[in-house]
């Protein structure tokens, strides 16, 4: 018998990041906002699961905010649906429009690079960010803006003992971790780890305990790169069964697992 091991935290203090909770190092939360210093505006948004062809970017016809859309098809027999995600981001200032954008996605992650430009003759560009799930209207203004949330790893509003579900899933499983109990005594288990190669994945088996690691690299303009560490699941005998014995797919940064009762 196999049994999930997911909901257990790391360690006492709870989990390092509440949007994954195998999320060990690196950048917190589902997205990343980052002005440049040219004044172009970056991006990275977690979509788990979605190919290089699975997603849709496109510009509002306001010129003020860019939609997303993007399917994570049910790559396995077990796994509990396909997913979609949704969403919009724009500007929050009204003295600039978006003039253009760059996007791509790898590993399960969409990275967006938006170029702006000035609409107000009478004054300079503004340093605006991004509207993000927390975007009031009545914070919207004429001036320079600073974006609500953050990546900074001591920030406690990323930290917690609760995890918090995907907030762009429109349809299908909007948590990190799923898990399938399989007739023959095997689990079938779904870890999102985005950002991660599919060659940058491990598994290991140490106490009857099976355990995965993933190594995220940065890339473009990333504030740092990200590791992703934990238990998926426990032997019922503690026991170290072969590695070859549990079959992995890895792709689009998610990593599947089969393990077979022991």
């Amino acid at each position: 018998m196999v049994v999930p091991l997911s909901s257990l935290p790391p360690s006492r203090e709870g989990f390092y990041a509440i949007n994954n909770q195998f999320l060990a190092n690196g950048p917190k939360g589902f997205m990343e906002f980052k002005m440049l210093e040219n004044e172009d505006m970056y991006v990275r948004m977690d979509f788990p699961g979605v190919p290089k062809d699975g997603v849709r970017v496109f510009l509002d016809q306001s010129k003020k905010a860019v939609c997303i859309f993007a399917d994570a098809p049910k790559e396995h027999k077990y796994d509990y649906s396909s997913r979609n995600y949704g969403t919009t981001t724009g500007l929050v200032c009204r003295c600039c429009e978006i003039s253009g954008f760059i996007s791509l996605i790898s590993d399960g992650v969409l990275r967006l690079l938006l170029t702006k430009t000035n609409i107000t003759p009478q004054r300079s560009s503004c340093i605006s960010f991004l509207a993000g799930p927390d975007f009031r209207e009545d914070l919207r203004g004429d001036g320079p803006h600073k974006f609500p949330h953050g990546t900074d790893p001591h920030d406690p509003t990323l930290t917690g003992r609760i995890l918090m579900p995907h907030p762009c899933v429109n349809y299908g499983s909007d948590m990190a971790y799923e898990s399938k109990q399989l007739q023959n005594g095997g689990l079938f288990v779904r870890v999102d780890m985005p950002g991660v190669p599919k060659e940058n994945f491990t598994v290991s088996v140490e106490n009857g305990r099976v355990k995965v690691t993933g190594e995220a690299p940065a890339l473009s303009h990333d504030s740092s790169g990200r590791f992703y560490s934990g238990n998926v699941a426990m032997l019922s005998t503690p026991i170290d069964i072969p590695i070859r014995k549990i079959k992995t797919i890895a792709k689009n940064g998610v990593i599947r697992l089969i393990i077979p009762p022991v």
